[in-house]
């Protein structure tokens, strides 16, 4: 698996107009875990914002390369205020 392949695919997927996607990746094997802090999921559930981050990583997920994610998805006022 190419984490940088991934860390751009995440970011640009996710950017809200100008601003980027913050992505943390790490990957062990085929699980990864991801902290990505975008303006896209404001306004969204946990669940849409997940939804959303499947669906850019569907072709990885359904070819195998990725077995299990893990995901934190926050808007920038919500990684200001998380401790």
């Amino acid at each position: 698996m190419n984490e940088v392949k991934l860390r751009e695919l995440l970011a640009t997927g996710l950017a809200a107009g100008s601003r980027a996607c913050e992505v943390e990746l790490e990957a062990n094997g085929n699980k990864v875990m991801v902290v990505l802090v975008s303006e896209v999921f404001a306004g969204l559930s946990r669940v849409k914002r997940q939804q959303l981050v499947y669906k850019l990583l569907d072709p990885q997920i359904s070819s195998g390369e990725i077995h299990a994610v893990s995901m934190r998805c926050l808007t920038p006022a919500e990684k200001n205020d998380a401790p």
